[in-house]
């Protein structure tokens, strides 16, 4: 499978969770091959319950942006830099690899509310959704029976994805507890800007700073205009916060799929290279140009259910 050609998204049925563990798990078995499975498939099911509104004391998610397949989309991207790393050959233990990878289930677990909330959707946490992330998994890890370091080490994980955070200045662990930060931080930002969908979701995500009040946009057309600096952000995030970790995915597609290239980044660049285009058509549609999987139907009933209530 060495052309240049190959699409991300046809590699792994991302809209499929079990097709994601069933990747993941392929892959640690290349990196490790002895294994205790349990821990990341018992997160995982707790996590899918989470998002599908079965898991005791929590709704259903009402995100449509920060969703179940974006945490797929994380850990897929979290498992990738973990083996693109081994072929490079930095190593990772057993230990760093599980709490690497429950970290990248649950970084977003603060967008859920509380069976109790039901004013607005999880949406209005985004400021916080970090914080109540990792309350969510201290709760977890007292549950499951995780050691207090092994929290802190997915505390500070989970820190570095805030696209403020100043990854210097966390106190981690061990060397290694940094490197599964920046990799969770690399893979949080991959994950969400290579979906296919990337562009018909970006609405979506408006809509979610809207509820939370993040008031740095007029209105949509502005949101859009800023993903471009949003992007270049995210490159220089990745060089000066991150490590440069994502370079690992170049290493990762060569081993297992024979293509010498990092699809993440080609894909992102081919998103920004559309997105530029349909913005320079100036002919104030620019939704027409976004139609993948229906995506534009559910963004119109969300601004109908959004006009109906009262947030």
């Amino acid at each position: 499978m060495g052309s240049q050609s190959v699409q991300l998204s046809k590699l792994v049925n991302m809209r499929n969770p079990e097709s994601v563990i069933g990747e993941v798990k392929g892959l640690i078995v290349m990196m490790l091959r002895k294994f205790d499975f349990e821990p990341i498939e018992e997160a995982f099911r707790d996590v899918i319950n989470l998002f599908s509104g079965t898991y005791p004391g929590y709704r259903k998610c009402s995100s449509m942006y920060h969703d179940l397949q974006h945490t797929t989309d994380t850990i897929m991207a979290m498992a990738r830099l973990m083996h693109g790393a081994q072929v490079r050959g930095v190593f990772l233990d057993d230990s760093s690899v599980t709490l690497g990878l429950i970290s990248a289930l649950m970084h977003d677990a603060g967008f859920i509310q509380d069976a109790g909330d039901q004013s607005g959707t999880g949406a209005k946490y985004t400021i916080v959704h970090i914080s109540r992330s990792i309350e969510f998994m201290r709760q977890y890890f007292i549950e499951k029976g995780f050691s207090r370091e092994d929290f802190r080490q997915c505390r500070n994980a989970l820190l570095c994805t805030g696209l403020n955070t100043e990854v210097g200045r966390i106190r981690f662990e061990s060397k290694e507890n940094r490197l599964i930060g920046e990799m969770l931080g690399a893979a949080d930002l991959l994950g969400q800007m290579a979906d296919r969908t990337y562009l018909e979701k970006l609405p979506f995500l408006f809509l979610e700073f809207k509820e939370a009040c993040v008031l740095d946009y007029a209105d949509e057309l502005d949101f859009l205009k800023k993903t471009f600096p949003f992007y270049r952000a995210t490159i220089k995030r990745f060089e000066n916060e991150l490590g440069g970790v994502n370079m690992f995915m170049r290493d990762h597609f060569k081993a297992r799929w024979d293509i010498d290239n990092d699809l993440y980044l080609d894909t992102i660049e081919k998103q920004m290279a559309y997105l530029r285009a349909v913005l320079e058509r100036k002919n104030g549609n620019h939704r027409a140009f976004f139609r993948r999987e229906g995506i534009m139907g559910k963004l119109i009933q969300r601004e109908a259910e959004l006009e109906n209530s009262s947030f």
